[in-house]
């Protein structure tokens, strides 16, 4: 069931529809965002309807 004004939530990495649904009042921080197609996780916030994501620096290699 659709709640009213709610709306889908898809993948940044490849385009598709994900299980998550927002609304104009939902605000997520450092949400993990799972994509059932591609399987990957993205780490996103969203604030009025504005989804960005959050890109995690790389790990670096410990020199000895």
């Amino acid at each position: 069931m659709l709640l009213t004004g709610a709306k889908w939530i898809f993948c940044p990495i490849c385009g598709n529809k994900t299980r998550t649904q927002i609304r104009e009042d939902t605000e997520l921080r450092n949400f993990p965002l799972f994509c059932p197609k591609c399987k990957e996780q993205v780490l996103i916030n969203v604030l009025q309807l504005q989804i960005t994501v959050i890109k995690e620096p790389d790990a670096k290699t410990q020199s000895r």
